[in-house]
């Protein structure tokens, strides 16, 4: 494998095992644990002026602190995002600044660019033929377009209930399409039989390859640069399965020991009411969530009923002395038209989960006055344009 200098391998966050990385794939083989990649941060020697030299063009100017080179990965120039100002939303919630992290500007659109670069790159270097996962939409999408990247094949197991967008650009990458009558849950029933019959297909879901939150770590370490160095004092992320969360807390580690900012940021868990298994167990003191038996709302992207890196996720909000919140769908959608009619900017109706959430931290005093707080937009708001003017209907607007 074509790896960067640092990188040493992987390491089970369970049993605490240590595999080289051409032989570790997935999860960990001895206990079925998530597998992290790790580096001798001793060998990494990069300075804020060193990277302030490198073109703001993609996530992989960082690339001492990611396990693959530039020059070997599967890549569309993804990240490099911008973080907008938005003094209105500032004004409203009555703290310093709101930064807006814009992840709609992706090649796919989202922020799950960012993990599939990294997943298919990993794919090609192990010598897979053929990629294979279950999403609610955008990831799948992302990973039909990567695998097209790279000359793989891809197969993508969808719910009904996923977007039209994303369904008709699996389509059109070339992917081979199975949509599950249900929910998300449904979808990875299907996609968990398909890979019990298809010994070559290689997974790239979330926490079964050890790459996507690898990749989507790189959204804090370009916040930090774009802010000069200062670290927020709070960054509110909408969680499903948590992965950008929890690679973002690594990456704010990981920038604080190397000296390169002085301190962590506040982690929040934004989700939606009808399905908020994270925010339940943050509230009862649980070091992991109890899976949510009736998930119901409209933020299909965050509809996740049993997240499996729960433990890794309260860690984060423990560690960075954040916090979780819920809020109903029909706030989340508000916050969506809120942010469009009030800074023009466009989220996607589940990422919105973010901004509602953040409206709500604000509320309960969470934030003070002099704050700056950046919101995760996950997704562009085109992907969601059907749900976000049918709400604008049902409001007689």
């Amino acid at each position: 494998m074509e790896t960067t200098d640092a990188f040493i391998g992987l390491t089970c966050v369970d049993c605490g095992e240590t595999f080289d990385a051409d032989e570790g794939t997935h999860r960990c083989p001895d206990c079925g644990g998530i597998l992290d990649p790790d580096y001798d941060y001793d060998e990494i020697d990069v300075s804020r002026a060193d990277l302030e030299s490198r073109p703001f063009e993609t996530m992989w100017k960082y690339a001492e602190l990611l396990p693959f080179t530039r020059e070997s990965a599967v890549t569309m120039d993804e990240g490099a995002t911008p973080l907008v100002e938005c003094p209105n939303l500032a004004e409203e919630m009555g703290v310093g600044r709101v930064l807006f992290k814009d992840e709609g500007r992706n090649p796919t659109g989202t922020f799950k660019d960012r993990g599939q670069t990294m997943a298919v790159t990993a794919a090609a270097q192990h010598g897979a033929t053929d990629i294979a996962l279950a999403s609610a939409g955008n990831a799948g999408q992302s990973a039909a377009a990567y695998a097209a990247r790279a000359d793989l094949e891809s197969h993508v197991f969808l719910p009904t209930r996923a977007g039209f967008t994303n369904k008709a650009m699996v389509n059109v990458h070339g992917g081979d399409m199975t949509v599950v009558e249900g929910r998300i849950g449904d979808a990875g029933a299907a996609y968990a039989d398909a890979m019990e019959e298809e010994d070559d297909w290689y997974s790239v879901k979330t926490f079964v390859t050890p790459y996507r939150h690898e990749g989507k770590k790189t959204m804090f370490y370009e916040i930090a640069e774009q802010m000069d160095w200062e670290v927020p004092d709070a960054i509110v992320y909408p969680t499903g399965g948590g992965v950008g969360l929890v690679g973002m807390h690594k990456a704010a580690t990981e920038f604080r020991d190397l000296g390169l900012t002085d301190d962590l940021p506040s982690m929040y868990a934004a989700q939606a009411t009808g399905c908020a298994p994270i925010v339940k167990a943050w509230d009862e003191g649980k070091d992991v969530h109890e899976a949510w038996e009736t998930p119901d709302t409209i933020c299909g992207g965050i509809e996740i009923p049993d997240p499996g890196a729960s433990p890794l996720i309260l860690d984060a909000l423990r560690e960075s002395d954040g916090g979780a919140v819920a809020t109903s769908d029909e706030d989340i959608l508000d916050s969506a038209v809120a942010v469009a009619q009030k800074e023009g900017l466009e989220m996607g109706a589940t990422c919105a989960a973010a901004a509602s959430g953040a409206w709500e931290l604000a509320q309960q005093g969470e934030f003070g006055e002099d704050d700056t707080v950046v919101i995760l937009n996950t997704g562009e708001g085109n992907k969601d344009d059907d749900v976000l003017r049918s709400h604008l209907m049902g409001m007689g607007i």
